[in-house]
């Protein structure tokens, strides 16, 4: 799957490819977190921008005789027809996205490319859909077969269904059916989750407050009110803001890691610290490892511990297998060695079927993963160091589960009958399974800190 950005806050132009392990370094104010705002909010939205028309026959159909068939083939031959035009109503959207004014996206572009031999229906698919306590009708796909049916499960006679809701329940289900494989749940950390994790209790009663007025006043539109008072912030810092809000819920559930890799939450456990709880009374506390009658909140925790909240309940309650983790900064607030530690934790999850993606300004989390890719080889050396320094197997990477960009200015033909440009824009690094990432927009701030140390220390022999 590659993504294409035109003209999108300082990105000119950029296309990049979502690998199972994602990476975009450089400079301060140079398109990352424009990247990675736009990646989201498209993997969040693609069921309500994509468009599928049920045919009418088919809804009359089932509505007078119970079922109804519908050939799958003829929606994946139009996916790259449905897949463009989502596009296009998605970077309508963006305004929305970044919580800016439209005056900025009046030139921006986003699309989407996928192979169209990527483009293939699952083989099965069973869903019910119901209202209060019955159930409406059914939808389902049989193994490898290319008919979808639908069917009622109430008397014809009782259905009061609108068309228009039929035809939205029975298009959802075909874009999962055609789709759904293809673009990853994302959950998103954003550089703003510290003052999320901080102010939850504050932000609770702030929008108490705002029911209240609400409730007093009744001229006013409820859902205008809301949503004028949460589109001050971009999509990803809301979804911070909500899923910190909504922790003592969210706790209530079990991830996959839970259940089958207890042990990841353990060393997670060890990078923080300590443990998060949630008490009966739904009070959130942390409780560190070196005394555990210790309970904190989150305002008398460290920076680390509130950095790491929403990851933790990620990990701990929500992921599943197949999801998107997307990090802004994971090396917020966390000691070099913990960095490191984090890059070992990020390359476990691709390894049990997370994809991640990241942006980040740390050498270390780049030279981290550098050496679970060298490590990763058939050399009795190599399994040698691996060992004696205390890595595991299931901690290594390859190569080709990795894309990793820079984003920098280059020079790139921006219009196929024109000369190169330069402009801001992702340039793919080079990774290769000896010598890890050439991560190159680290590298030489590095190399002249040396030159200016070495200078210092050698300049007057």
């Amino acid at each position: 799957m590659k993504f294409l950005i035109k003209n999108l806050g300082p990105l000119k132009q950029a296309e990049f490819e979502l690998g199972e392990l994602t990476i975009i370094c450089g400079n301060n104010n140079t398109g990352k977190t424009y990247a990675t705002y736009a990646v989201y909010g498209f993997l969040s939205e693609w069921r309500n921008i994509f468009s599928i028309r049920v045919p009418e026959k088919n809804i009359r159909q089932l509505l007078t005789e119970g079922t109804t068939e519908l050939d799958i083939q003829t929606f994946v031959n139009d996916a790259q027809n449905i897949l463009k035009k989502g596009c296009e109503s998605y970077t309508k959207r963006l305004p929305d996205v970044f919580a800016s004014s439209p005056q900025y996206f009046t030139k921006s572009e986003f699309q989407v490319h996928l192979n169209k031999s990527d483009i293939q229906p699952i083989s099965k698919f069973e869903r019910t859909i119901g209202a209060t306590k019955s159930q409406l009708f059914s939808i389902s796909k049989k193994q490898d077969q290319s008919e979808i049916t639908i069917s009622l499960l109430v008397e014809k006679e009782k259905v009061r269904i609108p068309n228009e809701l039929i035809n939205r329940v029975i298009s959802d289900a075909l874009k999962d059916i055609i789709f759904g494989h293809l673009f990853p749940k994302p959950f998103i950390s954003s550089a703003e989750r510290t003052g999320a994790a901080i102010f939850r209790k504050e932000l609770n009663f702030a929008r108490n407050r705002l029911l209240e007025q609400m409730s007093m006043d009744k001229d006013v539109n409820p859902i205008k009110y809301l949503h004028k008072a949460y589109s001050d912030y971009a999509v990803p810092v809301n979804e911070n803001v909500e899923f910190a809000r909504h922790i003592e819920e969210i706790s209530k559930n079990t991830s996959f890691i839970s259940k089958e890799y207890p042990k990841l939450l353990d060393e997670f456990s060890d990078i923080v610290g300590g443990n998060y709880t949630v008490t009966k009374n739904d009070e959130l506390y942390y409780i560190p490892n070196s005394n555990k009658r210790m309970k904190l909140t989150m305002d008398e925790s460290s920076s680390s511990v509130r950095s790491l909240l929403d990851l933790g309940f990620y990990l701990r309650h929500v992921a599943q297998p197949g999801d998107l983790l997307m990090i802004d900064e994971p090396e917020l607030n966390l000691h070099p060695e913990n960095q490191r530690r984090v890059a070992k934790l990020f390359s476990r999850l691709v390894n049990i079927g997370i994809k991640v993606f990241l942006t980040t300004h740390s050498d270390y989390i780049i030279k981290e993963l550098n050496t679970l890719i060298m490590l990763n080889q058939d050399k009795a050396y190599l399994k040698k160091i691996s060992e004696d320094e205390g890595y595991r197997v299931e901690e290594l990477i390859s190569v080709d589960k990795i894309r990793v960009y820079i984003a920098e200015k280059s020079k790139i033909r921006l219009d196929k009958n024109k000369n190169k440009t330069q402009v801001q824009t992702l340039i793919a690094a080079d990774i290769d399974p000896e010598l890890g990432i050439d991560a190159r927009s680290f590298d030489t701030t590095i190399e002249d800190m040396n030159r200016i140390q070495e200078a210092i220390i050698w300049g007057d022999d």
